[in-house]
């Protein structure tokens, strides 16, 4: 019988591969060209995920996607669209030109052009906006004022007598 010990396998040589690269993510410098730097949507929305806790005021120029929790004020400017995600718990006074709510808020929303509020929301509080949307499902509990405000007030009725007019036939 033959022993597994006598039987070797022919050696073959090994040859070492160096470790294939990792990829590398070019993060642009002042120095480099404008060619190399990373693509960003210019309507890309900042986010503050589930596990972001912030107290205090959040002021920005970007629409904002808000899931995680937030507590004071946050307002934004020009054009911009304010997101409160399934998960987020928004205690603050919010100000920006849209606003959707998919989760909870509890504050003065003031929604400068249009308010959404999903199935899933819920606002307790003071609502202004110019236009309001809301689903079947959704929760909305406080003052609310909806609709355009006319830029001029409406000029009050002024009883005053009605100049008389000569008909051009004479009683006489």
């Amino acid at each position: 019988m033959w022993k597994k010990d006598d039987v070797k396998s022919p050696t073959t040589p090994e040859v070492s591969t160096p470790p294939a690269p990792s990829p590398v993510l070019a993060v642009p410098s002042a120095s480099a060209p404008s060619s190399f730097a990373l693509p960003v949507s210019p309507r890309a929305a900042a986010c503050i995920s589930q596990g972001i806790r912030i107290k205090g005021e959040v002021t920005g120029n970007e629409d904002l996607f808000v899931d995680g929790l937030v507590e004071g004020k946050l307002n934004l400017t020009t054009n911009c669209c304010l997101t409160v995600g399934p998960n987020g718990t928004v205690k603050a006074d919010l100000n920006a030109r849209e606003i959707i709510v998919r989760g909870k808020v509890e504050g003065k929303v003031t929604a400068r052009d249009k308010l959404q509020v999903w199935s899933t929301g819920q606002i307790t509080g003071e609502v202004q906006t110019g236009r309001l949307a809301i689903e079947d499902g959704a929760l909305l509990r406080g003052k609310v004022e909806a609709g355009k405000q006319s830029a001029k007030p409406a000029p009050a009725a002024v009883s005053s007598p009605a100049p008389e007019l000569n008909s051009g036939t004479a009683a006489d």
